[in-house]
């Protein structure tokens, strides 16, 4: 805040407060670049997280697997102006630190095979750098590297979970008519900056991607339809150093170059003491641009129903990503933590498809001690081929959550399990299922 010292003259006297105030405001409005200076909101997201992950090798396996132990910082600093010209300015820097790096980083890079994954490697880089202009009435322009969340992010987001987020250098058009119940979102991106950060082989995805949702807000939920294009340039297997073919082939990007379309409904509706959430969706899925693969046709369906009294939710759903034993529905762009388990053992769909069955629970209180909140969830999923009746096993998933202030801590722990293990075919790629322990401590501080 700007402040007016005049000697001799009482800083207390309320004539003076209000002269300086209306000078300050008459300079702003004189000058509009004066005035998003001054209005310079800073930005602020601390976490610290510590990851531990058991997994059984594969059978046979001539190196047999660890334990990973990572422990990262992650320090994500910038700004955001006011506007001039109904214009803004932000720009992000993120910075992630390893202490303790007994884990493997990246798929794409040969070393560290020992460990199990945990994709959190260190990188120092630019996050965010965007203009937002608002000039148009009920229309937001945004250009710039940019975070992008699209309805629940099951096909586009922003890969939060990760230390280092995914965001997408992109024009992206947001316009809201008929008293904001219809949205149009339009977004154009050449670049993808993915969770592997800019030094990693696969942490750049380039070529020609469109996004259009648009959405009407009704009475009992709100209806979307969407059409996704993804085209991405392919990337050599000389990029990928030190990678024998077999592993480098299903990181090329070309792979998922696709387009998606179909529609989603969700909504929320009150019974009695009861809030029921309702959300069923469908999307349809072909080969696209550069997509070596011949022609295909595969389906997205996904249904899901909560019920919340006082401070319990129980829920569940059906989630279901079709395939045709050569490809499976692909959703490379998705913050696919968010779905089929917090252990991650389908980030890639298998090629003979996977149906998630699940059960949730949550109970949340308010005010426990010094906490703001304190919350608990725990969740069940059954998976399955859909294509040959395979078991993929099934897998538990628990979180403790509290909020003090800006601050807020987690507890989170998933266990997949499997019978026997089981060959996965991802992208031409063999991946073998194993039994699979994963656990986190967190504590992020958000300003």
């Amino acid at each position: 805040m700007n402040r007016l010292s005049i000697k001799g003259i009482a800083m207390s006297s309320p004539m003076l407060v209000l002269a300086t105030g209306t000078v300050l405001c008459n300079v702003a409005h004189a000058n509009p670049i004066t005035g998003a200076l001054s209005e310079i909101k800073p930005l602020a997201d601390i976490r610290v997280r510590y990851e531990w992950v058991d997994q059984e090798p594969a059978p046979g396996a001539t190196t047999p697997s660890v334990t990973a132990n990572a422990t990262n910082i992650r320090a994500r600093l910038g700004f955001e102006t006011g506007k001039a010209w109904n214009t803004s300015l932000l720009a992000e820097g993120e910075f992630v630190t390893a202490i303790n790096d007994n884990y493997r980083f990246d798929n794409a890079v040969p070393g560290y095979t020992k460990y199990p994954i945990v994709a959190d490697p260190e990188a120092y880089e630019l996050n965010r750098f965007q203009i937002t202009n608002t000039s148009i009435a009920n229309t937001t322009i945004t250009l710039g590297r940019q975070r992008i969340n699209i309805d629940d992010q099951r096909f586009v987001g922003n890969v939060g979970w990760r230390m280092n987020e995914q965001t997408y250098d992109a024009l992206r058009v947001v316009n809201k008519q008929i008293n904001g119940k219809l949205t149009i979102d339009v977004t154009y991106a050449n670049k993808v900056n993915r969770i592997y950060g800019p030094e990693s082989p696969q942490g750049v995805y380039k070529g020609d991607l469109e996004f259009t949702n648009i959405a009407y807000q009704f009475g009992i939920g709100k209806l979307t339809a969407f059409d996704y294009i993804l085209n991405f340039m392919p990337l050599p297997n000389a990029q990928f150093p030190g990678l024998a073919a077999a592993a480098a082939n299903p990181l090329n990007p070309a792979r998922t170059s696709t387009h998606t379309w179909g529609t989603r409904f969700a909504g929320t509706k009150a019974m009695s003491r009861i809030k029921l959430n309702y959300t069923a969706s469908y999307a349809k899925q072909q080969r696209y641009g550069s997509n070596p693969a011949p022609n295909y046709d595969n389906n997205y369906y996904l249904g899901e129903l909560t019920g919340t009294f006082r401070q319990y939710t129980l829920g569940g759903g059906v989630e279901r990503l079709s395939g045709d034993g050569t490809r499976g529905f692909s959703t490379p762009l998705a913050t696919l933590h968010k779905f089929q388990g917090w252990v991650d053992k389908f980030l890639t769909t298998p090629d003979k498809g996977v149906k998630d069955v699940y059960g949730t629970g949550t109970v949340a209180f308010k005010g426990v001690g010094p906490f703001e909140t304190l919350t608990f969830t725990a969740m069940y999923h059954d998976y399955d081929s859909t294509r040959g009746n395979v078991s993929y096993g099934h897998e538990w998933n628990a979180i403790a959550s509290l909020k003090w202030q800006r601050f807020v801590g987690t507890l989170k722990y998933g266990d997949y399990g499997i019978s026997k293990p089981v060959q996965a075919v991802t992208g031409n790629a063999a991946t073998t299922l194993t039994a699979t322990k994963k656990f986190w401590a967190q504590v992020e501080y958000l300003w």
